[in-house]
């Protein structure tokens, strides 16, 4: 699986098959704050993922 965090500008390649929540917590990285995008396609944490996605972890931006 490729995978572009997009806070830290970094890509990662890992071998993974699982669930979007259980990929982030194994990247300790907290699920309230970014958005998981697969093929251009916003998906939820309960989306199965395979080892031959291309996934973009996007950090949720708030102010005020």
């Amino acid at each position: 699986m490729k995978i572009h965090i997009d806070k830290t500008n970094e890509e990662v390649e890992k071998k993974f098959e699982g669930t979007v929540k259980r990929l982030l917590e194994t990247l300790n990285i907290n699920s309230e704050e970014v958005l998981v995008i697969r093929d251009d396609t916003l998906i939820t944490e309960d989306v199965e993922l395979s080892d031959n996605d291309t996934i973009n972890i996007l950090s949720v931006v708030s102010g005020g």
